[in-house]
């Protein structure tokens, strides 16, 4: 079975000490070998370097940055000490985002361990985390909610809903912060719903819903009809939703729900209810209660707390069919478990007690990361829960952070809204409520989201009344309706483009194309060209394959990141930051990150990631030097089928030198080629001694066929100087990742 990324996150560095061996990148292979013409005829690399056609500029300081996330508890202590710490930075990437793991466990994220509880006295209800200076805060936990309603999500692998666990004392209750209470909006323009998923298909008629308070007066039931209601993201199946050929992005989410005949409800009263819900019986897999109007009675937690008394909330559920006899056969499976059948909800309400504290993970505590050195002295970007929170507790924590004095360079909203199934006016509607609260606190933050969870598309969800199936379009659109649309200061999403299990090397070819469909989805859905596009998580897949330790993985981040900014991309964040251990993946044995670990927490070895990262930024650009102008490149060298065997990125450095990142994805064949930098005042070439830095299979090869996996060879990258005219050819090598940088004669302004 393959380890997801956030299974690997919560076990990655277990409980063993790292101990420090010295980083072979320290010592890269030199040779002042000069280039000799090779017998194949070179291809011109053609770079556009006229000063007009910058096609991007960044400062590698705020724009190529790396990323922390949750940790077992074990581990906290042992990756923050100076030693591991300088591991981690030795990869060259400049600031770090923290990344945050509670939403996608479900999870209430106690940020700091003191605060205050609405119920202080049976320690429940709604947590704010404490604004005030005491111990530095080292560790910090997540909460699970006892009000959920999914099963499964886009991350947690662990809880069950309350729908259908069996329990008649528990119950499901939707997000109060989502009733007209607080978003001053009729709750019709918010319906909060569940879906029941039976795993197949059932000949239905009948439902029966042991309501809560409070109760809805008004929902109908559906049933749907099409693919996977549930896939947003990914190609979906045909229409039938029972096989046929993948589709393209635009049936993603493809169909619609459809009113049972006797399906809607109107002036509910709550209590067990059991609904005829059509006088034949419908073929059907999923079935959805959406709720339109609540009874806005008090809830088992009391009536001192408008949050008790609104939204919606339900003991159980049972979907089946009503027999002659009057008989209801329920197809649910009522267990409190993962095998339970599966259920779906718009959202959770954030209430928990202290009894819930979840036994798994770590998220660094705020003082730890801000003063053990990982913020590599650069201003960090964060993240506020929102989705599993309360407003006042964001405030809060962005109170804490600034008097601390701690440097925030941007503030995401909460992660994965998708993934936890959140509708964009939901999720816009929050962060209208967050932001008015956080810029309380500090007007000058900048805020964003929506933190898409993996993209490589737009994310279609079900169609609205209108027709729309942009996620980020509808949540935008929310935004501008309510004159809201400046609290959006960037647009975030994360980059997990492979399947981890059906991978080959095709894939790179594919790799600028998918950045492409990526960043141009957002500004097709009328996002501003003045609003920037963060990369704020990225890897190979989400799930560990063999090709993130393949040499496979130093082409494709070197292509990512050069592509993700000649399509205009601002801000490029590569995980994870920390080292890890060998573990057992699609298609082999591998680990996720930079450097790699044996069972007793020792520094054993540096993958390919590792010195793909330092090349980019010890090579290609340079930190603490200000802004780099990115350029276009063509270079021409095609496979029989017409991908690009050769890509390239140049950048002009703030010293003056010309930077070229190129890319050579043939596994069998070099490929010499010249260098012409062309400009409307004539025709520049690489003049003088020019450093040549490459890193390849001749380096570097994987072999993960077992648990003893490693790299062999596994050597650094080779450095050359070598001395330059207009007639130099380079060669670059088979599966290669080559950086050239010198001083360019012959270009005029």
């Amino acid at each position: 079975m393959a380890t997801s990324r956030r299974t690997f996150l919560g076990v990655t560095v277990g409980a063993a000490a790292l101990t420090m061996v010295r980083s072979p990148a320290d010592a890269f292979v030199l040779s002042d070998q000069n280039a000799t013409p090779p017998p194949a005829a070179p291809a011109l690399v053609r770079v556009r370097a006229a000063p007009a056609e910058v096609i991007n500029s960044f400062d590698p300081d705020q724009a190529l940055a790396t990323s922390m996330d949750i940790q077992s508890r074990e581990s906290i202590n042992r990756i923050y000490t100076p030693e591991n710490v300088k591991v981690c930075l030795s990869a060259g990437w400049g600031p770090i985002s923290y990344r945050l793991h509670t939403p996608e466990t479900i999870d209430y994220w106690h940020w700091n361990p003191n605060g205050r509880w609405t119920d202080e006295a049976n320690q429940r209800g709604y947590f704010v985390g404490s604004s005030e200076l005491a111990e530095p805060i080292r560790d910090s936990f997540g909460y699970s909610l006892p009000h959920r309603g999914c099963t499964h999500n886009g991350g947690t692998e662990r809880g069950y809903s309350r729908l259908t666990d069996g329990d008649p004392s528990t119950f499901w209750k939707s997000n109060p912060y989502l009733a007209k209470a607080f978003t001053h909006e009729d709750d019709s323009l918010h319906p909060q719903w569940i879906i029941v998923d039976l795993g197949q298909y059932y000949d239905v008629n009948a439902i029966r819903i042991d309501w809560c308070e409070p109760c809805a007066r008004e929902y109908e039931v559906q049933h749907w009809v099409g693919a996977n209601p549930m896939n947003w993201e990914e190609p979906a199946m045909d229409s039938t939703g029972q096989g046929g050929e993948y589709l393209p992005v635009a049936n993603q989410a493809m169909g619609n729900w459809l009113r049972f005949p006797k399906g809607a409800v109107h002036q509910g009263k709550g209590g067990s209810v059991t609904l005829k819900l059509a006088d034949h019986l419908i073929s059907t897999r999923w079935v959805r209660v959406v709720m339109t109007q609540s009874s806005n009675q008090p809830g088992p937690h009391g009536n001192d707390d408008v949050r008790h008394r609104v939204g919606y909330a339900i003991y159980e559920v049972y979907v089946g069919r009503l027999e002659t006899d009057g008989k209801f056969a329920d197809f649910v499976r009522h267990a409190p478990d993962r095998q339970q059948t599966a259920t779906y909800c718009s959202s959770a309400d954030p209430w928990h007690t202290a009894e819930t504290l979840s036994p798994h993970g770590d998220q660094t505590g705020w003082d730890l990361f801000f003063t053990s050195g990982i913020t590599n002295g650069l201003p960090a970007l964060i993240t506020v829960p929102l989705i599993f929170s309360v407003p006042e507790d964001a405030a809060a924590m962005v109170a804490y952070l600034k008097r601390r004095g701690y440097p925030i360079s941007w503030v995401e909203m909460d992660e994965e809204a998708d993934g936890q199934y959140y509708m964009p006016e939901d999720y816009a509607a929050l962060y209208i409520q967050f932001a008015d609260a956080i810029h309380r606190v500090d007007p000058t933050l900048k805020l964003g989201g929506p933190v898409f969870q993996g993209i490589n598309q737009d994310v279609s969800v079900w169609p609205d009344a209108r027709g729309r199936k942009s996620w980020f379009g509808r949540f935008y659109d929310y935004l501008k309706s309510h004159n809201r649309h400046g609290d959006l200061s960037f647009v975030s999403f994360e980059i997990y483009p492979y399947d981890a299990c059906t991978m080959t090397w095709d894939d790179l070819y594919r790799c600028r194309e998918l950045t492409r469909k990526t960043l141009q989805a957002f500004r097709d859905n009328g996002l501003p060209a003045a609003i920037p596009l963060m990369n704020t998580e990225s890897n190979l897949c989400g799930s560990l394959s063999v090709y993130m330790s393949d040499i496979f993985s130093a082409l494709w981040l070197a292509d990512n990141v050069g592509s993700f900014f000649a399509e205009g991309g601002a801000l490029y964040i590569h995980s994870p930051i920390e080292p890890s251990v060998i573990e057992h993946g699609c298609q082999g044995w591998a680990i996720w990150g930079n450097a790699l670990w044996d069972r007793e927490g020792r520094i054993i070895g540096y993958t390919a990631f590792y010195y793909a990262s330092r090349m980019i930024n010890q090579e290609w650009v340079t930190h603490r030097s200000g802004i780099h102008h990115l350029y276009s490149v063509d270079v021409g060298i095609e496979d029989l089928a017409g991908n690009a065997f050769v890509t390239s990125y140049a950048i002009r450095r703030p010293d003056g030198q010309w930077a070229l990142l190129l890319i050579n994805k043939d596994r069998d064949n070099a490929h010499p080629v010249r260098i012409a930098f062309e400009s409307s005042g004539g025709t520049g070439h690489f003049s003088g001694a020019i450093r040549m830095v490459t890193f390849g299979s001749e380096q570097y090869v994987w072999h993960g066929a077992d648990a003893t996996a490693h790299a062999d060879p596994n050597l650094p990258p080779v450095a050359l100087s070598i001395d330059a005219t207009a007639q130099t050819v380079f060669t670059l090598p088979k599966a290669s990742v080559t950086v050239l940088r010198g001083e360019v004669a012959g270009l005029t302004a």
